[in-house]
């Protein structure tokens, strides 16, 4: 979550964030990144999740995705290809008492290989859709990456 990594949502209005999942194709499978959050961001410490970051003032989530992607693993827009968009995903995390409604996304990684982590994240790995559900992660990865994956309605709709 670049630029800051606080919740800064105005007292009792949710706090918008997007999380973008990056495919890859080319290992027999389907794979998505995921990054395990370093010990230098605010929240969830430790845990798995996607290429995420709050919706700036007057930012779209779209373009906040793509934000977030440049600066969380150094693709450019063109190493990417938006694959859908999903519905986003309102929920509330009682351990924090914070309000959150998280805008998922698929992009193709173009060039995976590419992929170079931050200081937001202790690692990346590339893991199956299938395990995510597995995995310690970040509130609700899961039922994110189920609004755009499998990636069968390019359109989002």
């Amino acid at each position: 979550m670049s630029n800051r990594d606080q919740a800064d949502g105005a007292a009792g209005e949710p706090t918008h964030v997007v999380t973008c999942f990056l495919l890859r194709q080319d290992h027999g499978g389907d794979l998505v990144l995921l990054a395990r959050r370093s010990d230098r961001v605010r929240t969830y410490r430790g845990a798995w999740g996607a290429i995420s970051g709050y919706v700036e003032p007057g930012v779209s989530p779209l373009e906040q995705a793509y934000q977030e992607i440049s600066e969380e693993t150094g693709l450019a827009r063109v190493d990417v290809a938006l694959l859908r968009e999903g519905e986003p995903l309102p929920f509330r995390d009682e351990a924090i008492e914070q309000d959150w409604v998280v805008h998922p996304f698929l992009f193709q990684a173009l060039r995976p290989d590419a992929a170079q982590r931050d200081w937001e994240a202790h690692e990346f790995a590339w893991t199956p859709p299938t395990a995510v559900a597995g995995l310690t992660t970040v509130p609700k990865l899961a039922e994110a990456l189920a609004r755009v994956y499998p990636p069968t309605d390019p359109a989002g709709s």
